[in-house]
């Protein structure tokens, strides 16, 4: 199956892009043979093949949720261009 140039427009009108008529043309010839690779897996016998979610089999990737000590107080203030010892210093932006 290849595309139309109608159907390309059409797609590209919905995509909301301004396309030239040779950038429609060079769509045109490669969405053509996107669809026509995805024909291409169509083909392929797929019965013994379990569906799955994902190609790479996945358990679950988060860290146990551990208290760890941070960074003391002191050294994060230190970083800051002003600070008071317990908190950032900022400039008032909604007045004093």
């Amino acid at each position: 199956m290849s595309l139309t140039r109608e159907q390309v427009e059409k797609v590209s009108l919905l995509a909301r892009l301004r396309l030239s008529d040779a950038e429609l043309e060079t769509m045109t010839t490669q969405l053509s043979a996107i669809v026509g690779y995805i024909e291409q897996l169509a083909e392929l016998d797929t019965d013994s093949i379990q569906p799955m979610a994902h190609a790479v089999e996945l358990h679950n990737v988060f860290r146990a949720d551990e208290v760890k000590p941070s960074v003391a107080r002191s050294e994060m203030l230190a970083n800051a261009p002003s600070a008071d010892g317990e908190c950032y210093l900022v400039p008032a932006v909604l007045g004093d």
